[in-house]
């Protein structure tokens, strides 16, 4: 199908085109198009593309493009998958950073659902926010490059996917993931197991990432039996580690990529009367309250920390609007807070082998 054709969204409504495809329409940079539409003046060859992709397409002023402005409104978008509890720490850290600055928060959670990401997108339009802070993700690539092109800066926090000219806020997800593998290795285990993230989410890849590199830098061969994608979920990492403990030769170490995979697995060692590190040495990214309560060694992301480098950015990029300049990446350190889940192997185990 081509862009001039009508297309239907998820719920069978014609979908109305966007700034993004009457610049690839014309053949001219989103940029063109957002300063003809802004009244600003444009090469008659690039107004005359324009105007005919308009045409064709059927494109009408949205609430997007209605939001390109040029006064403030001391409001910031904040769009997460869930008010969980890293994004809730973030969300209370961000919003005394922007309070100091004289900034107000407008929250939005979209479940990880496109469609509803989509919606956030023009409610934050329409409410004509001066930034959005979001996770980063590679599904909604045109929208977001419509709201970058009124000149609205967009900043990725935890989920730093590439490809897009947004600033950037992560921390090191695969050096902290390797560091903490590596913990097991030192202390004598090779049968470590994984459950990892979404596969398909650049942070989940990174700290797999750093599971494989430490597994293949001690010479280790990867078991796939002990590889399972729990998608950041808490049933499915319950539902994992019953798997685990059901093989023939059970891991004697997990590392876990996010809390809430962490929790479920603990849920199910509690219920099986298996306790940590007596039976397994266990390691989870994110240190929860939960964890620092029971004892589990954990990795720490710098919250504060990445709730004032995103206020520090959006004040630079909101002060200097109209400069043309470079995103940044910044990517934080974390800190693995030893605690008393993990235990040394006494038993020697053959290297390259499960």
């Amino acid at each position: 199908m081509s862009i001039g054709d009508d297309s239907e969204d998820g719920a069978g409504r014609r979908r109305q085109p966007t700034i993004v495809e009457v610049a690839d329409r014309a053949g001219v940079a989103i940029g063109t198009v957002s300063r003809y539409l802004n009244g600003h003046p444009v090469r008659r060859s690039n107004r005359d593309q324009i105007e005919q992709a308009i045409s064709d397409l059927g494109y009408r002023r949205n609430a997007i493009a209605a939001a390109m402005k040029g006064d403030l409104t001391n409001t910031v978008g904040f769009l997460v998958p869930s008010i969980s509890e890293f994004h809730a720490a973030v969300l209370d850290n961000l919003s005394h950073a922007m309070r100091r600055a004289g900034r107000a928060l407008i929250t939005y959670s979209h479940a990880a659902e496109p469609r509803s990401v989509s919606e956030a997108l023009d409610f934050f339009a329409a409410h004509r926010v001066d930034c959005l802070v979001m996770d980063g993700r590679s599904d909604v690539d045109d929208h977001i490059n419509e709201l970058i092109a009124t000149g609205t800066p967009v900043i990725f926090y935890d989920n730093g996917w590439p490809g897009l000219p947004v600033d950037r806020v992560v921390v090191e997800n695969r050096a902290a993931s390797y560091r903490a593998v590596t913990h097991l290795l030192d202390i004598g285990h090779s049968r470590i197991a994984v459950l990892t993230g979404n596969s398909n989410d650049w942070n989940g890849r990174e700290r797999f990432e750093g599971y494989r590199q430490a597994m293949i830098g001690r010479g280790y061969d990867l078991n796939p039996d002990y590889i399972l994608d729990t998608h950041w979920n808490e049933a499915e990492a319950y539902s994992g580690m019953l798997r685990l403990l059901s093989l023939a030769e059970p891991p004697t170490a997990l590392f876990c990529c996010n809390y809430n995979m962490g929790i479920g697995a603990l849920r199910l060692l509690h219920e099986r009367g298996l306790k940590v590190p007596d039976d397994i040495s266990l390691i989870s990214f994110d240190d929860v309250p939960l964890f620092q309560l029971s004892g589990i060694t954990a990795i720490a992301q710098p919250v504060e920390k990445i709730a004032e480098t995103i206020a520090s950015i959006t004040t630079s990029r909101l002060s200097e609007r109209g400069v043309g300049h470079e995103p940044h990446t910044i990517t934080l350190n974390c800190d693995i807070i030893l605690r008393n889940s993990t235990r040394r192997l006494l038993t020697p185990h053959t290297l390259g082998s499960y």
